[in-house]
This record gives C-alpha cells, sequence and structure tokens, in this order.
C-alpha cells in the first residue's frame, strides 16, 4: 500500500509543478498583451469604430427622411409545405436587403447614393441619409430605382 502512496504524491507533485509553469506562461502573455495594450495612443481600436463614422457630419441642418428596411428571402414550395432547405423566417435565412426611403421633392439626378459593407450614405440637396445596416452586404452589387409618382428610392441590397 506505501509504494501505492508514494508514487500518487510523487505524480501529484509532477501535476502540480506542471500546471504552476502553465500559469506562469499564461500570466507573461497576458501583462504583455496589457502592456502593448496600454502603450498605444488610440483610443479606440479599428473593430470598435463603426464603419461609416466618419460621414457623421453634426453641423449638417438637412433632416434624415423617412425610410423602412425589409428583409427578403427566396421562399419556394419546397420550403413553404416541406420545409426541405432549413429556411427559418430569421434574418440570417434572408438573402436580400431592400432599404424604402421617402424623399418628398426630390428629383432622381439630385440623388446621390454611396454603399459600404455595413453603412449606406444617401445624400440630396434637402436630405441627409446615414444609415448603419443590420447586416453586411455585397456593396458592388445591388439595385437602385427612383419612383417619381411616390417620390420613393427602393434600393436593393445583396446580403453576404
Amino acid at each position: 500500500m506505501e509504494c501505492l502512496g508514494v508514487s500518487s504524491y510523487q505524480n501529484l507533485q509532477a501535476l502540480s509543478a506542471l500546471l504552476s509553469t502553465q500559469q506562469e506562461e499564461d500570466e507573461d502573455e497576458d501583462l504583455s498583451t496589457a502592456y502593448t495594450k496600454k502603450t498605444s495612443k488610440d483610443i479606440w481600436s479599428e473593430e470598435e469604430v463603426a464603419e461609416g463614422s466618419q460621414y457623421d457630419d453634426l453641423a449638417d441642418p438637412r433632416p434624415q427622411p423617412e425610410y423602412e428596411i425589409i428583409l427578403k428571402q427566396s421562399v419556394g414550395t419546397e420550403d413553404l409545405f416541406l420545409g426541405l432547405s432549413q429556411k427559418d423566417p430569421s434574418s440570417m435565412c434572408c438573402e436580400a436587403m431592400l432599404v424604402k426611403i421617402k424623399l418628398p421633392d426630390t428629383k432622381a439626378k439630385d440623388v446621390f447614393l454611396d454603399l459600404k459593407e455595413k453603412y449606406l450614405d444617401l445624400r440630396t440637396p434637402k436630405y441627409k441619409l446615414g444609415l448603419h445596416l443590420p447586416h453586411p452586404i455585397q456593396n458592388q452589387e445591388g439595385k437602385a430605382q427612383f419612383f417619381s409618382d411616390r417620390q420613393e428610392l427602393e434600393v436593393t441590397l445583396l446580403m453576404k
């Protein structure tokens, strides 16, 4: 019995030494990471700054137009009745996003539209809209159509 006790004691000591060495190495890594973060003069990291914030102009008096975001999903009969494609009504299963923007007293030639992955920037002489999108989009793909009878711009964007 004593033989088993001695070997278990030695095993526990070896395990303790091994774990204490790993903990010291982890603490050293944490300290170096914290030191690197503290030496940087930046207030925010690039990940923390919202895309499109460079377009925010607080001194611009133009009002924001009314807008509506509609998420679109291609659904076939196999999805509707049998549920074969595993799609659900959540926004994660949507393929496109439709943004309807009401622009009264605006002509199509006066509309400036710029799209980024997560930001829509629309400017007209009377209105300004800086919209952070709920999902990333393919900014090179999409379609914009201005309906003069409704005075509304519809922007269809494909989601990533």
